[in-house]
């Protein structure tokens, strides 16, 4: 289906292509810059006799011819020039080609040609894929002229920690640490967590900052670069959500010198550290609401929505314990973010030097009924975030379809799990009988196949900038969700692994999932780490996440690549990250499958290089070359062993037949396989005077 910009199901040839990224844009761009934007239309699909680059300026379309640069590797290479006029430049390609010329099958269904007639056909490409009628502009390409963001963040692997169950240090062991009145102490490996009930929340278990600083080592080993801390401000539960003072670190975590030594420790690792700030809500013990509770005309009661009796209070989903914050209120704004002391400035700056800030339901912030001050506070926390530390990461949650407002102005992506986290866990969905998912009602996701993941990526990624989709949080689940391992198939979370690592966005990784936890909500995803006890460890998977980020780290294409899909029916998805210097190739079946690419997906010179082992692989992988577009796989003689490790898929075999005279190749898995090939650069045709 060409509308949904998918490759054909059956590999029947690769589609014009453009992305964001360096080989086809600027990546940003300032307010009036001339740019020039570069599509590729691949010559077996049809050759384009005209292409215009259609934007939009001011709000109303322009259409500037492009001009054929020259053809390389079997694209035709078209450039167009135009100006950028406002922040968020929005535009998409039009081509015309010979009926019949363009793709046997058509788009939407209609055969060659259309019901159209004459003699020409019509085809726009936006970020969503191919069509052949008229199409919203929601999903066109953007470029901005908005400040980038720091490169260590795209760069970056994120390490995602719930202080109270990673790791308690030698002060909190034994009959003299400290247990708040509202707990319920926890045996570290003997108390099982309770994933709902009375008692879930206060479920006490001890982690603190000073067992995190003692595990860096960990972190470190298996590659992730950013550590990002869930709250560590006081409160009266163990996940710290409601704060009851942005003013001090938590006693119980070791209190404001154990951030400090955190932090140092890190930085002198080069690693980064993110905290989570609460900008939708406080708790209810908190110093500001209980002044306001106390007294109507504190300055505090305005911080918050009291109805005219001042009885009764708006709180996060209505939940008592954590009451909304009004940023209509001039004196929150001034206490929250601008004054030297604010929760988002204080814990920026020395001695504690946070390097970013995930702002919890971003989404909710500064929304309430016909109120929307949304885009104005990220703005106000945003600019004073930079004014402290131009470096620092700004983040912010968002649980749906979260495009709307992430434009890269002022967040510089979301935590959101729309367009990667839930189509993965509908193509890996395993059997699990109930997987809660922040509230809804179903008891788990359609297992849907291949095409519809990449349809639902698509349509949910499509609206963000390349900017932005680089520095999205990737996730197979968090502290909020059930864990991969208890959603998807028998080994799927490796599976999944290799997209998050190398699709486009940052990859985090929940503490745990290095030894493959389980859990059916976000309740039973916070286990205490199983540091002592081995019987705890259900899957040792530290080897593939190191294995993953030297990857990622070593190939520049899977931080700053295009993305281009090669495939994507049944159980198979198959993609080439793709930068002029190299490329990546990317293949992952869920099952046993058979998959032959179309010719001219990846180039001869790229073909040749699957000769080699693969850089990555959960199970053995066997490459057979030949000039014979008969022969689709070769035998065993041929076979090369991949650097994956792979235990419980041993009975699995990729096989990958490379026919040189037709550029096409065959993969071939006997179970589920996730593989990566490093591979030459993509060639573009030499500039043209």
């Amino acid at each position: 289906m060409h509308g949904t910009g998918m490759t054909p199901p059956c590999g029947t040839g690769p589609l014009p292509h453009h992305d964001g990224s360096a080989l086809h844009a600027p990546g940003r761009a300032d307010l009036g810059a001339d740019i020039r934007l570069r599509l590729r239309v691949p010559a077996g699909w049809g050759r384009a006799s005209k292409v215009w680059l259609r934007s939009i300026h001011d709000g109303e379309p322009r259409y500037d011819p492009a001009r054929a640069l020259g053809e390389a590797d079997g694209w035709v290479w078209w450039e167009a020039a135009t100006v950028v006029t406002n922040p968020v430049a929005r535009y998409r390609f039009l081509l015309e080609v010979p009926a019949g010329a363009a793709g046997d099958g058509g788009a939407d269904g209609a055969g060659a040609g259309g019901e159209a007639g004459g003699s020409l056909r019509y085809w726009s490409l936006n970020a969503q894929g191919l069509f052949s009628r008229d199409v919203s502009d929601y999903a066109d390409f953007r470029l901005t002229t908005f400040r980038p963001a720091p490169e260590w963040l795209r760069r970056g692997t994120m390490y995602q920690i719930f202080p109270d169950r990673f790791a308690r240090s030698a002060p909190a062991h034994g009959p003299a640490r400290q247990v708040p009145d509202w707990a319920v102490p926890c045996s570290w490996d003997g108390t099982p967590v309770e994933g709902a009930g009375p008692q879930t929340p206060y479920q006490y278990y001890g982690g603190d900052l000073r067992g995190i600083t003692e595990r860096l080592d960990h972190i470190q080993a298996l590659g992730a670069d950013v550590i990002y801390l869930t709250p560590f401000f006081p409160a009266r539960s163990n996940h710290r959500y409601d704060a009851a003072t942005f003013s001090f670190v938590d006693p119980l975590l070791g209190g404001d010198q154990a951030l400090v030594e955190l932090v140092e420790a890190a930085h002198a690792r080069g690693l980064r550290v993110m905290g989570d700030l609460t900008a939708n809500h406080s708790g209810a013990a908190h110093e500001w609401f209980r002044r306001a509770l106390a007294d109507p005309a504190s300055e505090e009661a305005g911080y918050y929505y009291f109805n005219a009796e001042h009885t009764e209070y708006e709180a996060w989903y209505g939940v008592p314990s954590l009451p909304k914050l009004n940023w209509a209120s001039r004196a929150l704004r001034e206490k929250f973010v601008l004054d030297d002391d604010s929760p988002v400035a204080r814990w920026l700056r020395p001695p504690f030097n946070l390097d970013g800030w995930r702002i919890d339901v971003g989404n909710m912030t500064g929304r309430l009924g016909g109120t929307d001050l949304n885009q104005e506070v990220a703005r106000l926390i945003a600019d004073r975030v930079r004014s402290i530390n131009p470096d620092a990461a700004l983040l912010a949650e968002a649980t749906n379809d979260a495009a709307p407002d992430f434009s890269g102005e002022h967040w510089h992506g979301a935590m959101t799990y729309s367009n990667f986290t839930r189509p993965l866990w509908s193509w890996l969905a395993g059997d699990a009988e109930h997987v809660n998912f922040f509230g809804t009602p179903l008891p788990g996701p359609n297992r849907t196949d291949a095409a519809d993941f990449l349809a639902t990526h698509l349509d949910l990624a499509s609206a963000f900038s390349w900017n932005v989709r680089q520095q999205n949080m990737n996730a197979l689940n968090s502290h909020d969700t059930a864990r991969a391992a208890t959603v998807m198939i028998d080994g799927g979370q490796r599976l999944g692994a290799l997209l998050m690592f190398t699709l486009p966005g940052v990859p985090v990784l929940f503490a745990g999932d290095e030894f493959g936890l389980t859990g059916g909500n976000g309740e039973f995803s916070r286990t205490p780490m199983p540091w002592n006890d081995p019987g705890r460890i259900p899957a040792d998977l530290r080897a593939d996440y190191a294995a993953l980020t030297a990857l990622r780290r070593e190939q520049p294409a899977l931080t700053g690549g295009g993305v281009r899909w090669l495939y994507a029916h049944g159980d198979v998805l198959a993609f080439v990250r793709e930068t002029a210097q190299s490329a990546v190739l990317v293949v992952v079946a869920r099952a046993g499958a058979e998959v032959r690419l179309a010719p001219g997906a990846l180039a001869d010179t790229q073909l040749a290089a699957l000769a080699r082992p693969p850089a990555y692989a959960t199970a053995q992988v066997s490459v057979a070359l030949s000039p014979d577009t008969a022969t689709e796989v070769d035998t065993e003689a041929d076979m090369a062993t991949g650097t994956g490790q792979a235990p419980e898929l041993e009975a699995s075999t990729a096989k990958i037949g490379a026919d040189g005279a037709a550029a096409s190749a065959v993969i071939c898995t006997l179970g589920p396989a996730a593989s990566a090939w490093v591979l030459p650069g993509t060639r573009v045709p030499a500039q043209q005077s």
